[in-house]
């Protein structure tokens, strides 16, 4: 057979093939001129910077238009998907636990419970429609988790969540904050267009790409919410290692106690090091070069976090975003294997051409949205009503265990301004609460609270001309006990605007902050003298009386003045005493003390005493080393328990609501134990 040699077809061009291809090309030609230039490939230094770290090309954010089309390129949205269904689950966890609806007939079920709104013309539903409020909200979180009617779940979920949220300041945290912020931001997203219910019923409906900035959204937010962490913590409150103590006893530190001892774990491992991690982990995150070595201990930092701190699911959604940082298709390269990786979304032609109105309007709306949270964590200067020892309300400032309090004493007096009676109050007898010890806003409301609720009730022993005071006593970061309002001021006439500096909030007294050091070395040697010592150091404002009553069950009391002048006398003995920097005076136990403040600076003193009780018991002071040590290494199994009873009590509270709307099946109602 004789070999033959092919050759391959040729295509002849007619006239109107070669018409039409030169149409194709002007066309061409003509919608080129239509698109935006691609950003110029910087080759500055700072470009290569810019390029090598972040991989982005730093002309992409030098025009709204350039910044547009970044925004807008196309994506895959598993890596969100993902993110979604575990921030769906950690909220269906949540609203049995920290928004309360373990606890729902205790916080809505009593007629007499106060609530602590930011407008004050919100109320609390009626206890049975609270019911479904919380009801709504858990089919949306439900909803959210499986991606079933994306949209609707999220408002399902968002309208209650922000509702509660507003009703209650004292229940405020950062990571309330930033769920409810987290979940509004997905509202906005395509994020069921991966491993949800949606893309499964309808996947002609649903692209696998999406926009990247439904990524940018959420990674900016919790950028800023480390970022800001750290800032805050970089002042010389943290840094001085006062927010914080007897951290370095629990068993996380263990492996450290070889090296340091106890304060030098709290100050460098748990002040410094925290400081130094929330202000650059969110800069190594996004830095491509750095990412993969700093992960690990972004895991382990949160991981610790759920162990040091009663912080609910805020450990467990920070862990869910973390995989948000790395590619947004990674989950289908470990579904499909790392030999077989996923197609890359290539943007369309409508994608690359000049950015529309609407997508640059968005663009705006972004940045806008970008703008105020950076702007609200330091926003005090306007709301100078909420500012108190701490500037603003807790929870958007970001002010993340910068604070820590220790409240001795609070007094609740209730006036009759007929008969002059005095009638003492127990201060938890409308709430559960205690932030309102603390802030001037909710101290307002509770006590305009208590006298609504003395109207209703009416004891026959208060009339309805009253005035309400309150006394309160508490420390913060180390400090001296001292009081936090002026005792003096009826709170039901006192003046509170939210733009306005409060006059009868009392300032903290910093001016004694260089004391702090001192304080811990006499605690230290008070309770070296035995195992039943114990030191208390007060602090108050000149012209003001601390009003003292001393156990029986304590002896060898003493007071001693460490600055300032003060006139002392007790109830039994009409002669009174004035003692200066440096002296003391023993005290008899069983009888009221009376400490005024007099000149014209504050005064600093001590009371230390001897617990009889327990020395003749022989019980000691709690050692946190001791208490460490008893305590259970993990507990996940009781931790489990609680949360399964809790979400028991939780479906409970739901369905008695239920009931009683459908069929008036009385409700049963935990009434909280109150003097």
């Amino acid at each position: 057979m004789a070999n033959s040699k092919r050759k391959l077809p040729t295509k002849a061009t007619s006239p109107e093939s070669a018409t039409a291809a030169k149409d194709m090309h002007s066309q061409a030609d003509k919608s080129s001129t239509e698109k935006v230039p691609p950003a110029p490939r910087e080759t500055s230094v700072l470009g290569q910077f810019f390029r090598e770290c972040l991989g982005h090309e730093l002309s992409n954010f030098t025009s709204l238009s350039h910044f547009t089309t970044w925004l807008q390129r196309p994506v895959d949205g598993a890596a969100l998907g993902i993110f979604r269904m575990l921030y769906g689950a950690a909220m269906l966890i949540d609203i049995a636990e920290e928004r309360g609806g373990g606890q729902l007939d205790v916080r809505f079920g009593e007629p007499h419970h106060c609530h602590f709104p930011l407008f004050s013309g919100m109320r609390a539903l009626p206890y049975p429609w609270m019911g479904c409020a919380y009801l709504c909200m858990w089919l949306g979180a439900w909803g959210i988790t499986l991606g079933f009617r994306f949209r609707v779940s999220c408002i399902a979920f968002l309208v209650p969540y922000w509702y509660i949220f507003l009703l209650d300041k004292p229940t405020w945290n950062n990571h309330s904050y930033l769920f409810g912020l987290t979940g509004t931001l997905m509202l906005f997203t395509q994020a069921e267009s991966y491993c949800s219910l949606d893309s499964w019923l309808h996947p002609r409906r649903r692209s696998r790409c999406i926009p990247y900035w439904n990524y940018f959204l959420i990674k900016f937010q919790f950028f800023v919410l480390y970022l800001y962490a750290g800032l805050k913590k970089f002042s010389l409150e943290w840094l001085s290692g006062y927010a914080m103590s007897n951290l370095s006893h629990h068993w996380l530190f263990t492996p450290f106690r070889q090296m340091l001892d106890s304060e030098m774990i709290d100050l460098l491992i748990v002040h410094w090091f925290t400081a130094v991690f929330d202000l650059s982990i969110a800069f190594f995150m996004t830095v491509e070069k750095t990412r993969v070595l700093v992960t690990p201990f972004m895991l382990s930092f949160h991981l610790m976090n759920s162990r040091l701190f009663v912080i609910g699911m805020f450990p467990w959604v920070c862990l869910a975003e973390v995989p948000l940082f790395f590619s947004p298709d990674w989950p289908r390269r470990i579904c499909g294997g790392l030999s077989k990786p996923p197609l890359p979304c290539h943007p369309s032609t409508e994608a690359s051409k000049q950015p529309g109105i609407l997508a640059r309007l968005r663009t705006c709306l972004i940045l806008g949205y970008c703008f105020l949270q950076l702007f609200l964590p330091y926003s005090h200067f306007i709301t100078k009503g909420y500012n108190n020892w701490t500037n603003g309300l807790y929870g958007y400032s970001w002010d993340m265990m910068v604070h820590s309090y220790d409240t001795l004493q609070t007094s609740i007096q209730v006036v009759d301004n007929e008969s002059r009676q005095v009638h003492n109050l127990n201060p938890y007898a409308f709430t559960e609460y205690d932030r309102w010890t603390k802030y001037a806003d909710m101290a307002v409301q509770y006590a305009k609270c208590i006298e609504e609720n003395l109207r209703v009730g009416q004891p026959a022993a208060i009339g309805s001309n009253i005035s309400v005071y309150f006394d309160i006593w508490c420390s913060m970061n180390g400090r001296f006990q001292q009081r936090s309002f002026d005792p003096r001021v009826d709170l039901l006439q006192a003046k509170w605007s939210p733009f306005e500096s409060t006059s009868w909030s009392l300032p903290l007294l910093t001016e004694l902050n260089h004391m702090r050091p001192k304080l811990r070395t006499i605690e230290t040697e008070v309770l070296a003298w035995n195992n039943y010592s114990d030191v208390i150091f007060v602090a108050d404002f000149p012209g003001l009386t601390l009003t003292n009553f001393i156990s029986p069950d304590l002896i060898n009391c003493t007071l001693t003045i460490l600055e300032g002048n003060v006139r002392y006398r007790n109830e039994k003995d009409p002669e009174e005493y004035f003692l200066t920097a440096g002296k003391s005076i023993g005290l008899e136990s069983n009888i009221t003390h009376l400490v005024t403040t007099i000149g014209q600076r504050p005064a600093s003193y001590l009371f230390t005493y001897t617990n009889k009780t327990m020395m003749e018991q022989g019980l000691t002071i709690e050692d946190p080393e001791a208490l460490a040590e008893d305590r259970p290494v993990l507990p996940l199994w009781q931790e489990f328990q609680q949360r399964v009873s809790n979400y028991q009590q939780f479906l409970g509270h739901m369905a008695n609501c239920l009931l009683y709307l459908l069929y008036d099946v009385p409700i049963p109602l935990a009434v909280r134990e109150r003097d």
